[in-house]
């Protein structure tokens, strides 16, 4: 078996206390560091054969899974996941502690090539079908395009909360003496 590892951008919307985040597993049309471009449509046929079963490692290790893939498709950008840790396991905890911190940043696959072409210059192997193993947080990604996008901060989005709803307040507050003081001058 020719397994391959692949890595990309790994988009954390949130890292929520629950373990579960999101992000981009493969990028469409990016050469990594081994000459690969997976091209859009590769996963198609792995995510309707076997969806359920495709693992959540922690740096490409099978004896080390660190939870579940909850949601996996393909998009305009890529391949994208939502998955939860596990928090009960160790390595888990410590991968959601360096997920929140920054110091892991990037998603990588595991996949065996199924059908590709060949660029003759360049050596470059277009990837138009992979089947698709496993998804891995890694450190370091063989794409050099692997970086976090976006990443929430919940205390900076609990203090923006707060700010809204104290503003909400203020202007109801306004709005109410405001429409009492209509009332009372007819």
């Amino acid at each position: 078996m020719n397994k391959k590892f692949f890595s990309s951008a790994l988009s954390l919307k949130s890292v929520g206390e629950n373990g579960i985040f999101s992000g981009y597993a493969s990028v469409f049309n990016i050469i990594d560091e081994q000459d690969d471009v997976i091209l859009p449509g590769a996963f198609t046929e792995t995510i309707l054969k076997k969806a359920g079963r495709i693992k959540l490692l922690w740096q490409h290790q099978h004896d080390e899974p660190i939870g579940n893939i909850l949601e996996i498709n393909e998009n305009k950008v890529g391949l994208y996941i939502v998955a939860n840790l596990l928090l009960d396991l160790q390595k888990a905890r410590e991968a959601y502690v360096m997920l929140k911190s920054g110091t892991i940043d990037s998603l990588s696959i595991g996949y065996v090539p199924l059908q590709y072409d060949i660029d003759q210059k360049t050596g470059v192997r277009a990837l138009n079908k992979v089947d698709l193993w496993e998804v891995s947080l890694v450190t370091f990604p063989a794409n050099s395009h692997s970086r976090v996008i976006n990443i929430k901060d919940k205390t900076k989005e609990e203090a923006n909360l707060i700010y809204a709803i104290e503003k909400a307040k203020e202007i109801l507050k306004f709005k109410n003496s405001y429409t009492q003081v209509k009332i009372k001058d007819f």
